[in-house]
């Protein structure tokens, strides 16, 4: 009897068996890496993997970790269409047990059993709190979204509690920073302006176009990545990569957007910390941390990270941790379908 975990998102699907483990982490068996715009239907990629790697489904336990709101049991994928029912893939596969859950609350899941090679201490707090305070947590990732993950994790119970603060309103900080959210309010012909606008992975599209109007830099290579971008949302999807690729090659128009992203997210940062005191542990994921692991471990993300007035002996009281484990929600999804085998738990319906 193993365990079926799956990270679905809307570029790439993750699936991955591991074996189960009584008083110990999943260990994984197997896995596969799929292209979702390449697929017709999730339930396709399911049947290859599954035939692919010779597993009997019907000796399974089965979590899967969903980009979007789970509700009455199902989910559907917005920009593939998709429709996800844990009904069907019960009566389909005829697994043991399914779960489909959000991939940001299934990562609270897979906090207790991370090892040291899956993370990096940015900031550590050494004083003295009771346990009740360090069994709260918050996680916070960029990808194609910004999302937040809340839990209270104690030797007993863990208890996900569900999170839309990538939708808060973004506080600009200086006159750059409020002349992009105006010219984004311009841009995208609406009224207001979330974090998620600013922070998410697409922002970088974004704060690249505005850059090269400021500076009217029209004969830039990413005039014409941008441009394609624009026509394609796949194209578009990949952006946050290209910048990063050419921040290594230390083009300075590229470096002023990653650098104006990254302060940015670090002072949103140390707003979340402010907000959910989790003194157990603000953690810090999503496919583009790890490739900007330098800065965060740098004194200038702690620098607008800590840059919160009166109130910042608080936000140095907040442990601070990067996930480097690009596979985490996998792994996270194989932590809670672990749960629901050796604890013999109800699936939830998380919303």
């Amino acid at each position: 009897m193993n365990l079926l975990a799956c990270d679905l998102g809307g570029t790439k699907v993750l699936l991955g068996i591991y074996e189960k483990k009584n008083n110990e982490p999943p260990k994984l068996l197997k896995k596969q890496k799929y292209k979702s715009s390449d697929w017709d239907s999730f339930y396709d990629i399911l049947d290859n993997f599954l035939n692919n790697q010779l597993v009997d489904s019907n000796s399974l336990v089965a979590c899967f970790a969903i980009a979007g709101a789970i509700k009455n049991n199902s989910a559907q994928i917005t920009n593939l269409s998709w429709n996800i029912s844990s009904a069907f893939l019960k009566r389909k596969y005829n697994f043991l047990k399914v779960e489909l859950i959000n991939d940001f609350a299934v990562q609270i899941y897979g906090i207790p059993n991370l090892n040291e090679t899956q993370f990096k201490i940015i900031h550590d707090n050494k004083s003295n709190l009771s346990i009740k305070e360090k069994d709260f947590h918050t996680i916070v990732g960029v990808g194609t979204g910004l999302g937040i993950s809340r839990g209270i994790i104690s030797n007993k119970v863990i208890t996900v509690l569900p999170s839309e603060g990538g939708h808060v309103e973004f506080p600009s900080r200086s006159k750059e920073e409020w002349e992009f959210k105006e010219w984004l309010r311009r841009e995208l012909k609406i009224k207001r302006v979330s974090a998620e606008r600013v922070l998410s992975g697409e922002a970088l599209y974004y704060i690249a176009k505005w850059k090269l109007e400021q500076y009217k830099m029209h004969n830039h290579s990413l005039n014409k990545i941008l441009e394609q971008a624009s026509q394609n949302s796949e194209s578009k999807r990949n952006i946050p990569s290209v910048i990063c690729e050419a921040a290594n090659l230390n083009d300075e128009l590229i470096n002023q957007v990653v650098k104006f992203w990254l302060n940015a997210y670090a002072s949103y940062l140390g707003d979340v910390a402010l907000h959910e005191l989790c003194y157990g542990g603000l953690w810090i994921s999503g496919g583009t941390a790890p490739k900007h692991l330098q800065y965060f471990l740098s004194d200038t993300f702690l620098k607008h990270f800590f840059n919160k007035g009166r109130l910042n002996n608080i936000v140095k009281t907040i442990p601070l941790r990067i996930i480097i484990d690009e596979q985490f929600g996998m792994y996270s999804a194989a932590c809670r379908a672990n749960m629901l085998l050796q604890k013999q738990i109800k699936p939830n319906d998380y919303s």
